[in-house]
């Protein structure tokens, strides 16, 4: 016997008892992405390299340690895309959707990235991105937050989630909070974690992030972000808490709170559970003005985030089970002519109600067996055809999910009846 083929570590397969989850997902994020007047781009899963080094940054973990990264044929450097938002700057770039327009975009794929697979971070992992371009404003900002907070509720689980947020302030003055910072936390470098030692040259407000809880007690007394923020960026994040207020969303300042991209200023958010271990964000975003000018465009203003697919599913699974089933209708028929009969039954049935999912008993099998699998498809009706119902033109209307009593139906009007029954 030849040796099995395993999939690759932290990509995973998606099994019939979970797609139901992303089924209702990806629906329910459909309608609501349309009901908010958002258009769907679809991008390819693979970018030249430069584009995530120019837009996430070249010192950060992603780019550094977790793209996918491999010369084709030509001797171009390819990614396997990490993230969503600069594939969707640089095709509003190359499609010239952006200068001087505004635009409400989303889309919805696989990601990649080289990490330690653990529950909620994978290497092949999916995320809805929702981007908007030409908005200046916070009012913007704060209708992503609302659209997401519907969807928690769509879902039935916003409960188990909770919302922070932070302004970054302009480019500026993230810079001169960034020298602050840095000057601050030289002195004690030695006392950082490893990572954090790396990130003081690299990226150090991420350190104010860090998990590790020595290096927390040692940020307790940094600078202030909020301290070195310009006028109108306070005034933007300001009217943001207005609106959230208005619309009885409950948040959490936290001035720690940066993301990890290079490419983001003022507004920044994220939705956290603590349902799922380490990995507690399934939504994040916020506002990143300068970086279609950063990839080749002229200067937009720009907003959006992404939500973690996985995650999500995870949070539906353990809040609000869906009850599995494969059919409504499950077709029962015993002999040769009556089998030919069902699956022409079947059909009309497909034809008049398109919604209905019909299944046809296939391989044989005496009516106990037959009963047996159509109670296990977790089908709510078995259609019941033997010798006497092919002669007579009928059908047999059996009731599995309720105490009924079983009816005898036209075959002609098998399709009405059924519409009836659905109606009641």
């Amino acid at each position: 016997m030849s040796q099995k083929i395993q999939a690759i570590r932290g990509m995973n397969d998606i099994l019939p008892q979970r797609t139901p989850y992303w089924q209702k997902l990806e629906a329910i994020l459909r309608q609501l992405l349309a009901s908010y007047g958002f258009n769907e781009i679809r991008m390819p899963i693979v970018e030249k390299t430069t584009l995530f080094k120019r837009a996430v940054g070249e010192v950060t973990d992603i780019v550094e340690k977790e793209m996918y990264t491999f010369d084709d044929r030509n001797g171009d450097s390819l990614s396997l895309r990490p993230e969503g938002t600069a594939p969707c700057v640089r095709a509003g770039i190359e499609h010239g959707l952006l200068y001087n327009q505004e635009q409400r975009l989303w889309y919805m794929g696989p990601m990649f990235r080289h990490e330690r697979p653990q529950k909620g971070r994978y290497r092949q992992f999916h995320q809805l991105g929702v981007e908007t371009f030409g908005i200046a404003t916070p009012d913007v900002d704060a209708e992503l937050i609302l659209m997401t907070a519907r969807l928690w509720n769509a879902l039935d689980i916003a409960d188990t989630v909770r919302l922070e947020i932070n302004s970054l302030g302009s480019n500026e003055a993230r810079a001169e909070y960034r020298d602050a910072l840095v000057a601050f936390l030289t002195p004690i470098k030695d006392q950082l974690d490893e990572d954090s030692q790396k990130r003081l040259a690299t990226n150090p407000l991420r350190i104010l992030d860090s998990k590790n809880p020595n290096t927390q007690e040692l940020v307790v007394d940094a600078p202030k972000l909020a301290d070195y923020l310009d006028t109108e960026s306070k005034e933007h994040f300001a009217r943001l808490c207005q609106i959230l207020d208005a619309n009885g969303i409950e948040y959490q300042v936290n001035q720690k709170l940066v993301r990890g991209l290079d490419y983001y200023n003022r507004t920044v958010f994220e939705w956290i559970t603590d349902k799922l271990g380490a990995q507690g964000t399934i939504c994040a975003g916020g506002r990143y003005d300068g970086l279609t000018e950063q990839l080749g465009g002229h200067a937009t203003t720009a907003s959006g985030f992404a939500m973690g697919i996985e995650r999500i599913v995870s949070l539906m699974e353990d809040t609000s089970p869906i009850e599995m089933s494969d059919a409504d209708i499950f077709m029962v028929a015993l002999g040769d002519i009556a089998e030919i009969n069902a699956m022409q039954l079947a059909e009309a049935i497909r034809t008049g109600l398109p919604s209905l999912r019909v299944r046809t008993n296939f391989g044989g099998g005496n009516f106990k067996k037959q009963f047996k699998r159509a109670d296990k498809s977790g089908a709510s009706i078995a259609l019941v055809i033997g010798e006497q119902e092919t002669n007579d033109k009928t059908v047999g209307v059996k009731f599995l999910r309720e105490h009924k009593e079983q009816l005898m139906v036209s075959q002609s009007e098998i399709v009405n009846q059924l519409q009836k029954i659905i109606e009641k």
